[in-house]
């Protein structure tokens, strides 16, 4: 998305190196964003990560995990009913661990061999100071979300983020005249705002037009 260095710093450190290539996600069932999470936690969400795929056959059956992971970590419109809608990914330490233990059973099954995450790289996502917020926008032209900025709002406060990718050009939705979805990340210090609070993330537009979106983080992990 965006070009910055502290944009790339974090996906960088998340890479396992050789060892994993390119994959997906699915947070479990929820309770709250939990930013102080212990080694041990984290090697048990890793595991949970791997079953539904290490359980997966087929083809089908992959691409129906993969689905649902997707939605369990996603706020406001599905884009398979409603391609148009606002929508959010939220990122949080619990998203990139079961995120990894998918592709570490991914990895293990094309290698037949067990591949895991070293410690150290669980402790670079444990260490991981903030929520990256993946927004999904609809326009009418290709750079309608050209200048576009996102806070958060708890009660009176609005928090700003510490990072913010550029948005993506516009994607002409199918079957659509003349409707484009634009993607785009923003970070969010966790020691910004409160990790168990109902928030509204708010886009900002610079013709002045705003869409809001309702996230109860106390129901995020």
């Amino acid at each position: 998305m965006g070009s910055s260095s502290k944009m790339r710093q974090p996906i960088i450190a998340l890479t396992l190196g050789a060892l994993l290539v390119g994959w997906s996600l699915t947070p479990s069932p929820i309770l709250a964003i939990d930013v102080t999470m212990t080694l041990e936690k984290a090697k048990k969400v890793l595991a949970a990560g791997r079953e539904p795929l290490d359980k997966a056959q087929t083809p089908e059956e992959v691409i129906k995990v993969l689905k649902a992971a997707d939605k369990a970590i996603r706020i406001g419109a599905d884009p398979e009913t409603d391609p148009c809608g606002p929508s959010a990914i939220l990122k949080t330490k619990f998203y990139w661990l079961e995120y990894f233990g998918r592709r570490e059973a991914a990895e293990s099954k094309r290698q037949k061999r067990d591949i895991r995450m070293p410690d150290t790289k669980i402790q670079e996502i444990l260490a991981m100071p903030n929520l990256e917020i993946e927004m999904g926008l609809c326009g009418k032209e290709e750079f309608f979300a050209d200048g576009a900025d996102v806070a958060l709002q708890q009660g009176s406060k609005n928090i700003m983020p510490v990072d913010k990718g550029k948005p993506s050009r516009g994607r002409k939705v199918p079957g659509t005249a003349s409707d484009y979805v634009s993607r785009f990340s923003a970070r969010f210090a966790y020691q910004d705002f409160d990790p168990r609070a109902k928030t509204n993330i708010v886009v900002f537009f610079p013709d002045g037009q705003l869409i809001s979106l309702e996230a109860d983080f106390s129901k995020i992990k």
